[in-house]
């Protein structure tokens, strides 16, 4: 790896590991007051305080981790769903549109109903309805991508031999077609990564999901809004850690894909 590559993926896996330990560095107790409310920037709290007078950066640092959690879970299952699925597809061109004409289907459906609609036949699903209602909503738009770049592969003569020598589909699959969609399943898993953070930091902000009193970048936003002149970081902070982490991930994946399409064209 180069000293550029490395850089580009640095900012990614800094987020990350501070979005994790991030609960036990916290310098202060993320639900009792140390300060006024919406009081700005002092020794106490070094970015104020939120509407309860809570320590805004421990709450910042403690907010993070199951929003990281929730979107790489849905990241690995929307890609890990959606390449399957589109390996099949282009092995098995009937049920390839089978899939794409549901994925059209579904496709229809605006993702923010449609994580009201899970969530809400859900109701005490919490999270884990969130993270549902994202793969479902995810998937359509993922499988049409692997769809696409899979059925090139699926036509090249080496899978047409082994198809011919009576290989199964499971080995078509898995050993001659998702090897070389590498580089493709990984810009996805980027792109799908930020589209799980917009769908999850959307869910919390609605409240649906996370609960207050509970740390989170998203429920930080809504339950300080009212307070953005008095102290500002209270909103922008967390904000703007959505926004980072979205950025970050992204550009670590396309820094890694590149890479990995080269290897796999040369195995080809």
């Amino acid at each position: 790896m180069t000293v550029k590559a490395a850089l580009r993926i640095a900012p990614a896996l800094l987020l990350i590991g501070l979005a994790l330990l991030g609960p036990w560095i916290a310098p202060n107790a993320v639900d009792a007051p140390v300060t006024a409310p919406y009081a700005t920037p002092d020794s106490a709290a070094a970015l104020g305080g939120d509407q309860l007078g809570r320590d805004v950066l421990s709450r910042l640092l403690a907010g993070g981790r199951d929003l990281v959690l929730s979107s790489l879970l849905v990241a690995v299952l929307v890609t890990g769903t959606a390449a399957v699925l589109g390996a099949i597809g282009a092995v098995r061109p009937l049920v390839g549109r089978l899939v794409e004409r549901t994925a059209d289907v579904l496709m229809l459906l605006p993702a923010v109903l449609g994580i009201l609609l899970v969530t809400l036949s859900w109701p005490d699903g919490g999270r884990l309805a969130v993270i549902a209602a994202a793969v479902v909503l995810g998937v359509p738009y993922a499988v049409r991508l692997a769809a696409s770049a899979a059925t090139p592969i699926a036509e090249a003569g080496y899978v047409e031999a082994a198809a011919a020598g009576g290989e199964r589909l499971w080995y078509l699959v898995v050993r001659e077609i998702l090897p070389n969609l590498r580089a493709t399943l990984l810009a996805l898993f980027g792109l799908r990564f930020v589209a799980a953070v917009y769908l999850v930091a959307t869910a919390g902000f609605l409240q649906v999901g996370p609960q207050p009193p509970a740390a989170d970048w998203a429920l930080m936003i809504r339950e300080n809004s009212s307070g953005l002149l008095l102290n500002p970081w209270s909103v922008v902070a967390p904000s703007i850690a959505i926004g980072l982490l979205a950025l970050s991930v992204n550009l670590a994946a396309a820094t890694l894909a590149p890479q990995t399409g080269r290897k796999a064209v040369t195995v080809l």
